[in-house]
């Protein structure tokens, strides 16, 4: 397996953007080159080699019908012959959307077990006992049946990206301020906030959420810092929670919602820069980015946008008109 999951440390490009008011760049993680890349292949890896550490032969995830991760772990595990379950929730008005990552998920052939949003911890259950009656040993991604104890082993990835951004720092010569990105699960934020409090350095991490309310979402990003300075053996730093940053003003509706701003965003990036982002992540992050710059009167700086893929909500974008 360790083999199979090289494609998750290949070193994506950083480069320029054309905006004004500050240096802005983007790193292309989108470009992973694995199952359409996105971050999701990185952190895919992460859990792939915990379900290995610990003996199990069956993956069970969970997500929404627009989740790049379990399209991803979908097809890492359909290669290496690991079974696989999704405990899927449903959209706010109780239906399920069919999207290009739905659609690719049901390729790899895994096991959909729907839910309502506030029904997950009994589907996640219902996921256990079907693979236990099947003489399988499960391995749920985010922990126990609540997702809680895997936040450590989600954060290592984006810790481990961290360094990887700085090595790039220093051969571009330049310092970036600011790091921008969506936060979703919070694991990537986590990762990149565990990297920066190690490295000890003076950037800002902004994420930008796209789903959880600030105070929901900071709990559980301190988590996930927390989880991974204990893995690790590290100390964790004194008053570590000040250098968390996640911004809820920009949710438009919330996950999977969003308005004219965000499509306009979308195509100029395109448009502009030739970059594909989506309407439930990376578009509306980087509309996001350029509303808090603007409010926070900030210019002058380095601003460096991660980009955590999405290209199959691109895609789904595109042909429901958005361009």
């Amino acid at each position: 397996m360790a083999k199979a999951m090289e494609w998750a440390f290949a070193k994506t490009p950083i480069v320029p953007l054309h905006l004004l008011g500050n240096q802005y760049y983007m790193k292309r993680d989108d470009l992973l080159p694995f199952s359409l890349g996105g971050n999701k292949v990185r952190i895919a890896a992460a859990f792939l080699a915990d379900m290995n550490a610990k003996g199990a032969n069956c993956l069970i995830m969970y997500g929404n019908s627009r989740s790049n991760l379990c399209r991803v772990l979908a097809n890492a595990c359909y290669r290496e012959g690991v079974p696989t379950m999704m405990v899927c929730s449903d959209d706010p008005d109780g239906t399920h959307a069919e999207t290009a990552n739905s659609r690719l998920v049901g390729l790899f052939g895994t096991e959909i077990i729907y839910c309502a949003k506030n029904a997950i911890a009994p589907a996640v259950d219902e996921a256990f006992h079907r693979a236990r009656s099947r003489g399988l040993v499960p391995y749920y991604i985010y922990g126990n049946r609540l997702g809680e104890g895997n936040e450590g082993v989600a954060a290592r990835a984006y810790a481990q990206a961290y360094s990887e951004i700085c090595r790039q720092e220093e051969e571009l010569g330049v310092f970036f301020d600011y790091i921008f990105h969506a936060s979703g699960t919070g694991a990537t934020q986590s990762g990149l906030v565990a990297g920066h409090l190690r490295a000890g350095d003076g950037r800002k991490i902004v994420g930008i959420s796209v789903s959880r309310d600030k105070e929901r979402g900071s709990r559980i990003l301190a988590d996930g810092v927390r989880a991974w300075f204990q893995d690790a053996h590290l100390p964790l730093p004194e008053g570590f929670e000040r250098e968390i940053c996640l911004e809820d003003a920009y949710l438009a509706g919330g996950y999977g919602q969003y308005d004219a701003g965000i499509c306009q965003t979308i195509r100029e990036a395109f448009l502009m820069e030739g970059i594909p982002l989506d309407p439930t992540y990376t578009g509306k992050a980087f509309a996001g980015m350029r509303a808090y710059i603007e409010e926070h009167g900030i210019e002058g700086k380095n601003i460096l946008f991660l980009h955590t893929g999405g290209t199959p909500l691109f895609y789904d974008f595109l042909a429901n008109g958005g361009i």
